[in-house]
């Protein structure tokens, strides 16, 4: 990329899928920002469903979401890209409509509504990655996926800040949200889909098509199972431990999660290109020796004086932080350089697979160790990510791309 400011932007948007698919990303983004994270409270107030039902109808709807990457790895391995992106956005309109169709009580049609949007909240990521593999290689790829990340996570929570502050309009404030949403994936599907952005799956011989398969990566996937856990302490473990267990302001919490998202926001970016100099594979590693060190921190936070604990916690949240945007920038990134180019939809659809199983658990794990107190949650996270940042430092890629063989890819605008 050129060293100016200005020309590094154009480059990057023209590697993340061009002007018009970056718009795609941030309305995609800012309509999920507005019900995602207030899904549950939907059910439980709009719906009037019980807790434990909405929470059940939710994780069956990531569960199915899931079930789904398979066919979606295929399908991109066909040569799709942006259809499978606009696709995985259609779906959550769907998902949107059904939610606003629910009569009170009726916990099916919720949950047909969890399904729709889960299925679609599983397939963006791998889609995206895809997309964005088919347009740009090398390290600029990286900086693009990085830059993806951020204008999403910038979109999540601008839209998030917007529904908190209607929050007080009640259960008709909620519907509204979830109609706006549904247009916001309605908008961001065609503004996505008008990309036509596919490659040519002709490229790469047919007998080489049936002879090389997909990367296994089993110990870069079940290590992402492990260092997806960090996506989860600022929303989970953290709120888990200030308020409940050391009795702490929530407003502690709200601002560890404030910042992590602006951290991410800002950093993402820099900080992927900066570590551009080194293997992805020793990025992914430090990543997770630097969150296993938080995780430690943490738990040496909690040990300190009453006044000390909140503040020191908060503190080390940052070291979390960059633990999690060095690991983001690396592992997808890692998974697009290993696999071959004709099966690279399979490849990061198993990767999003080993993603939504860990983000899954993780809350059943993270309360279930802090159950047991301090030293078992933040001990057993800590021993278990040093020792999967230790497998992948340790081992050998097992598959490159062909060398020589690139999808051709055709961009109509």
């Amino acid at each position: 990329m050129a060293t100016t400011t200005k020309v590094q932007l154009r480059a990057l948007v023209r590697a993340s899928g061009g002007p018009r698919y970056a718009v795609a990303v941030a309305v995609d983004a800012l309509g999920t920002g507005l019900l995602r994270p207030f899904l549950l409270l939907y059910g439980v107030t709009v719906l009037r469903l019980s807790a434990s039902a909405t929470g059940i109808a939710m994780t069956a709807g990531i569960v199915a979401g899931l079930a789904c990457m398979p066919a979606v790895g295929r399908w991109l391995d066909r040569g799709a890209r942006s259809t499978v992106v606009a696709a995985s956005m259609l779906i959550r309109v769907l998902g949107v409509a059904l939610l606003l169709a629910t009569p009170a009580g009726h916990v099916r049609l919720f949950a047909a509504a969890a399904l729709f949007l889960g299925i679609g909240n599983q397939a963006w990521p791998a889609a995206h990655a895809a997309l964005v593999a088919t347009v740009a290689h090398g390290r600029e790829r990286d900086a693009a996926l990085a830059a993806g990340r951020a204008l999403r996570n910038a979109g999540m929570g601008a839209g998030a800040l917007v529904a908190t502050a209607c929050l007080a309009g009640g259960t008709t404030a909620l519907q509204a949200l979830a109609a706006v949403t549904g247009l916001a994936y309605l908008t961001a599907a065609a503004l996505a889909w008008s990309v036509h952005l596919r490659t040519q799956p002709a490229a790469t011989p047919a007998k080489d098509r049936a002879h090389v398969p997909a990367p296994r990566m089993r110990t870069l996937l079940a290590a992402n199972v492990v260092y997806v856990f960090c996506l989860n302490v600022p929303e989970i473990a953290l709120p888990l431990v200030l308020v409940t267990q050391l009795h702490a302001s929530p407003v502690w919490s709200a601002a560890i999660f404030v910042a992590n998202t602006a951290l991410v926001v800002i950093l993402q970016v820099p900080v992927t290109v900066l570590l551009s100099r080194f293997s992805r594979r020793i990025v992914l590693a430090l990543a997770g020796v630097v969150i296993a060190a938080s995780y430690l921190g943490f738990l040496a936070a909690t040990s300190l004086g009453h006044g000390w604990r909140a503040p020191v916690i908060a503190a080390v949240s940052v070291l979390c932080t960059v633990g999690e945007i060095a690991y983001a920038g690396s592992a997808t990134a890692l998974v697009t350089a290993l696999a071959p180019a004709h099966v690279l939809g399979r490849a990061l659809a198993r990767f999003q697979l080993s993603t939504g199983f860990g983000l899954a658990v993780s809350p059943a794990v993270i309360t279930a160790l802090a159950s047991h107190g301090q030293a078992a949650l933040w001990g057993s996270l800590a021993a278990t990510t040093l020792l999967s940042a230790t497998a992948l430092a340790t081992e050998k890629d097992q598959g490159t791309r062909l060398s020589g063989r690139c999808p051709r890819a055709r961009a109509g605008s």
